[in-house]
């Protein structure tokens, strides 16, 4: 990602924020403020009533955020609809209660990657994706930015209980890969 190059971060939003059906008062959790693109593509997609949850884990990325690099994003991270917090994204949701999120959007530094993430990685992994499902209410929207495919994580998440989908977003260089899943119904035991 880049000032120039957040095409895949901006879809992350478009893909999971805004979308038909929503509730009016939404309530989002973005894990990951990065360069804030992500958050700027979601507040612009989103109602004067919705919630958005901030959380990231270097405090001088909210720092940059609402300083030097404050101006790229249109001030995003002052947005009157904006909480953010300096926490681990896992133990937020691990924390949530049942039904507090209507969308979850993580993006974080390389997402879901087969030589690393594992069925039990705290984000990507198997009781991480039920204890995400479990925060997000009936028809809530998990998305989640990875910086390549990882066909054993697009398995851990329709098994835990999301409508899937997957979406490779960009021109030229790497194409970064999105995963929707939606909650729909109990989830499978």
């Amino acid at each position: 990602m880049s000032s120039v190059a957040h095409r895949s971060e901006d879809a992350l939003a478009e893909l999971t924020c805004g979308l038909p059906g929503a509730p009016r008062r939404p309530r989002i959790l973005l894990g990951g403020l990065g360069m804030g693109y992500t958050l700027r593509a979601a507040i612009d997609r989103l109602p004067a009533q919705a919630r958005i949850h901030v959380v990231d884990l270097n405090p001088a990325v909210v720092a940059w955020c609402r300083g030097p690099l404050a101006s790229l994003t249109a001030h995003a991270a002052d947005d009157h609809r904006v909480t953010i917090e300096v926490d681990d994204v896992a133990r937020v949701i691990a924390r949530a209660h049942a039904d507090s999120y209507d969308s979850i959007l993580l993006d974080l530094y390389e997402g879901p990657h087969d030589a690393v993430n594992r069925a039990d990685d705290p984000l990507y992994g198997t009781r991480a994706l039920e204890r995400a499902w479990r925060a997000l209410g009936t028809g809530g929207v998990f998305g989640i930015w990875s910086e390549e495919p990882d066909s054993a994580f697009a398995k851990r998440l329709a098994t835990a209980g999301f409508q899937t989908a997957t979406h490779r977003r960009a021109r030229g260089g790497r194409i970064h890969t999105i995963y929707v899943g939606t909650k729909t119904g109990a989830r499978p035991r």
